[in-house]
């Protein structure tokens, strides 16, 4: 003679003097192959103040419930036609990455193993039927303070990688310009040679330096010449027309610009470009040897980068055609592997 399934509600029970305080919003999903004891769990939980409830009498329709509607809390039978509670819960978390809905096991069965099977499974609780009335609405409230808490401190998480990500972007700007700083640049140029030798393009960095800017500090003064740096640093952030071109401030009056993919002559047009840019908005410069106005050199380098390139190495040979824009007597950018600079490129 088979032996009936316990009740899924032990009566008689005390019942709450007034239901949950709970949001209408907050969702249980009950799963049990007995209908009569789905609707007894049902009107249990409705007497406690919710009013979304679903249901489901299989491990596979509950999964499919699961993963379309994300209740707040799972009631879930261990005993199931087919693939048992265990499973069920099993997917439920392979189904939520990173997320956390609280799953309570209901069972006729009492036993450790029991206990350990569903923990281990996934499940956050495990209540025997027939269940108390009194200890079913206490357990619910017992995980509605535990998902509010994680709701709460997901939010609070959240906020704070917000509030990292702008302190980090005010810690890498350059306070005098509002170009990035030189922690800025270091970090974006170890990026963009990763992209570069992941994407097979090639990378073109500038080192840029104002010519005879000690001079114009010593005839101008140092508000001044503050001035004439953010007035560089203005015309730098105009000419990085895509989204990727990084101008920073170097140190001091050096600038550096970060062009992805941008090819060597591609790099060439850009510099002469920004050469012309300073003789159409003229910054007057009394105590240049030069001329009347401020002028710029810089040293350009252009590569693919190869598992050997890095940025230290991009910035030396930067530097070094730089040094060379120098020697050759300022006011124009170089580059060693064109072995040209622009004035050379322009008369070509």
């Amino acid at each position: 003679m088979t032996t009936p399934p316990p009740p899924a509600i032990q009566l008689p029970a005390p019942r709450l003097s007034a239901p949950m305080a709970l949001p209408e919003s907050f969702t249980v999903l009950v799963v049990d192959d007995q209908r009569s004891v789905r609707a007894a769990l049902k009107a249990e939980l409705q007497h406690a103040g919710l009013a979304d409830i679903m249901e489901a009498g299989t491990a596979e329709e509950a999964l499919a419930q699961f993963k379309a509607r994300r209740p707040d809390l799972v009631l879930l039978d261990i005993k199931l036609p087919g693939r048992d509670g265990y499973w069920a819960a099993q997917q439920m978390r392979e189904a939520e990455p990173g997320d956390w809905t609280p799953i309570i096991f209901l069972s006729g069965l009492d036993s450790d193993l029991d206990l350990w099977r569903g923990i281990e499974s996934g499940g956050d609780d495990y209540l025997v039927k027939p269940v108390k009335p009194i200890v079913l609405v206490a357990k619910l409230r017992a995980m509605r303070r535990l998902l509010d808490m994680r709701r709460r401190l997901v939010t609070l998480s959240a906020d704070l990688h917000e509030a990292n990500q702008r302190l980090n972007e005010m810690v890498e700007l350059d306070g005098l310009t509002g170009l990035v700083n030189r922690r800025g640049f270091d970090r974006i140029l170890h990026s963009e040679i990763l992209s570069a030798r992941r994407e097979g393009q090639p990378l073109t960095l500038m080192l840029c330096d104002l010519d005879h800017f000690k001079p114009y500090n010593d005839a101008s003064g140092h508000l001044q010449g503050d001035a004439c740096l953010r007035e560089i640093g203005r015309l730098l952030q105009g000419v990085c027309m895509r989204p990727r071109d990084v101008a920073a401030r170097y140190g001091g009056e050096e600038f550096a610009l970060i062009l992805p993919n941008t090819p060597r002559s591609g790099a060439m047009t850009f510099a002469r470009a920004l050469g012309q840019m300073l003789k159409t908005h003229p910054i007057p410069h009394p105590a240049s040897p030069l001329g009347p106005h401020l002028t710029i050199s810089g040293g350009i380098t252009t590569c693919v980068p190869d598992e050997g390139a890095n940025a230290e190495s991009m910035i030396m040979r930067a530097d070094q055609a730089l040094y060379a824009a120098k020697s050759q007597g300022r006011n124009r950018f170089f580059s060693f592997e064109m072995q040209m600079d622009t004035i050379e490129q322009r008369c070509a």
